[in-house]
């Protein structure tokens, strides 16, 4: 799709009424971007190493889609409706997860490394929940 690029002040709350109106897909891909550009914008004041650590665990969290899904299907589960396709389903998506939460860790370590703090300091520092990964 052509994009044209239109200068033009908008309130930051008009903003988001607008992006509220994407589909989920568009959404997450939105969302992606626009850590693409906060990371891109830390990076001359951040050095490479600690910027592509950020960018990694940015990168490695599950996509909402996977979450909601994910969420459908332990549901079924625990109702006891899991059919052996939904079942085979959701193995492939907590191998997934593990993945995603694997590499997503590394990052984190890797980064408290580098800045000499412990990862409980670093989930505070970053703002996330202590102890989730995802």
């Amino acid at each position: 799709m052509p994009v044209m690029q239109i200068q033009m002040q908008l309130p930051t709350d008009e903003l988001l009424k607008a992006v509220a109106q994407l589909s989920a897909p568009e959404l997450e891909q939105f969302a992606q971007q626009v850590l693409r550009l906060v990371a891109q914008r830390r990076a001359p004041i951040l050095p490479q190493q600690e910027a592509a650590l950020l960018l990694e665990i940015n990168q490695s969290a599950p996509t909402m889609e996977m979450q909601q899904r994910n969420e459908v299907l332990v549901a079924k589960r625990q109702a006891e409706t899991l059919t052996p396709e939904d079942y085979e389903e959701l193995l492939r998506l907590t191998a997934q997860f593990e993945t995603l939460n694997a590499r997503r860790l590394e990052a984190l370590t890797a980064l408290a490394r580098l800045r000499g703090v412990s990862l409980t300091k670093l989930f505070r520092d970053l703002g996330l929940q202590e102890g989730a990964v995802v």
